[in-house]
């Protein structure tokens, strides 16, 4: 990390900091260290939150934001950094307006793209912490990858349902990502948060995690999470910490490392782009909600199988479906025995082929997954219906 030495600070900065310069272990060496400092945010929704408002808070001199979504009605249960009014608008503008709102003496550095193979090592090359804030294992791996190679730490935090992980990987210092987690779990294995929900607040824990790891990283102070898991319960309001060691025979940072560049995360991860698991399209099984729409309007007999969660149902559903949630379908599927054809659907689609394929293994034959699931439907034939 820089040693600021070369860095003043005006008399605004001085009363802004003058908690943190009545620190010993921060104190007016340490504060121009943070000014000193260049941090990159891979994401600006829930994780990138907290950490985007903590460190700018902070005085975290130059402050990189890596994303390129919008921001939605669905984000601002946990995306702090967001407001009503800011629905539609890109989440970097957002995050920009309010970050310079906050302190106009951080520097913000968008980068309005989708990181990749392609560009994550020169973006990443100028700045001296990685904070990991996306959620998909995809661009996990990425992030984690192109930090070692480069040298760089990377501070990692995930979030799922009441649970959170926080860990600073740092391969000339202890273990990677790789050697916790050498390869994804399969597709499907681990739902995402759109499937399977995230506690609003929980980002705000795990995120000022990350964010105080960053702030000991640029200070040189205090014991970071290197080679160690720290792993939140909400729920039961409980912190646990696992030894992480780094692994010999790591691909990636190992004695002789087989891994030398950055590859093809998505087919690596079995997703598709944006790190989200993709249906497995097949010719004649995936139908459109048009096609269902006209199938129930010509009087065909068919069975619309919704195989999402009860709790999911009641938020809204499709006239005339049929419920099985998909963890049941196995031991449920004689209830569909008398049923010619089977329309499968979900939230937006991967379940329901989920569901079609154990169907179709089975037995069953007249198949079919509503593409984009009920989601699409609202969208494309209810416009009325409620959305999640």
């Amino acid at each position: 990390m820089k040693d600021g030495q070369d860095v003043t600070l005006s008399n605004d900065e001085i009363k802004r900091y003058s908690r943190h310069l009545i620190l010993p272990e921060v104190g007016l060496e340490g504060q121009k260290k943070l000014k000193s400092a260049r941090v990159l945010m891979i994401g600006a929704g829930g994780l990138g939150s907290p950490l985007g408002l903590y460190l700018t808070a902070a005085g975290v001199g130059t402050l990189g934001i890596v994303d390129f979504d919008v921001v939605d009605f669905s984000n601002l249960q946990r995306q702090i950094l967001h407001t009503t009014p800011d629905v539609g608008r890109l989440k970097l503008d957002s995050a920009r307006d309010r970050l310079q709102a906050m302190n106009p003496h951080v520097t913000i550095v968008p980068y309005e793209t989708r990181l990749s193979s392609e560009n994550a090592l020169e973006i990443f090359r100028d700045y001296d912490i990685i904070v990991d804030g996306t959620d998909n294992f995809a661009t996990r791996y990425l992030v984690n990858d192109a930090c070692v190679l480069l040298g760089k730490p990377n501070v990692y935090g995930s979030i799922f349902r009441f649970e959170g992980q926080a860990s600073v990987f740092w391969a000339e210092k202890g273990p990677c990502y790789r050697c916790l987690y050498e390869e994804p779990p399969p597709p499907g294995l681990v739902p995402s948060c759109a499937e399977g929900g995230v506690l609003g607040i929980l980002p705000g824990l795990v995120g000022v995690i990350q964010a105080t790891e960053v702030i000991k990283l640029i200070l040189g102070e205090g014991d970071p999470l290197i080679g160690r898991l720290l792993l939140v319960d909400a729920l039961g309001m409980r912190f646990r910490e696992l030894k992480l060691r780094k692994n010999p025979d790591c691909v990636l940072c190992g004695t002789h490392p087989t891994l030398t560049g950055l590859i093809d995360y998505e087919a690596f991860c079995g997703v598709g782009p944006g790190g989200e698991e993709q249906p497995a399209h097949q010719e004649g099984l995936e139908i459109t909600p048009q096609n269902v729409k006209a199938m129930r309007e010509s009087g065909r007999e068919f069975v619309l199988l919704d195989v999402r969660n009860p709790h999911e149902w009641d938020i809204t559903h499709i006239e005339g479906a049929r419920i099985i949630p998909l963890p049941d379908l196995p031991q449920r599927m004689g209830e569909l025995s008398s049923a010619d054809e089977i329309v499968t659907y979900c939230h937006k689609g991967v379940r329901s082929m989920r569901a079609l394929n154990l169907l179709r293994d089975a037995g069953f034959t007249r198949l079919h997954s509503m593409k984009g699931g009920i989601d699409a439907w609202a969208e494309q034939i209810e416009p009325g219906m409620p959305r999640y």
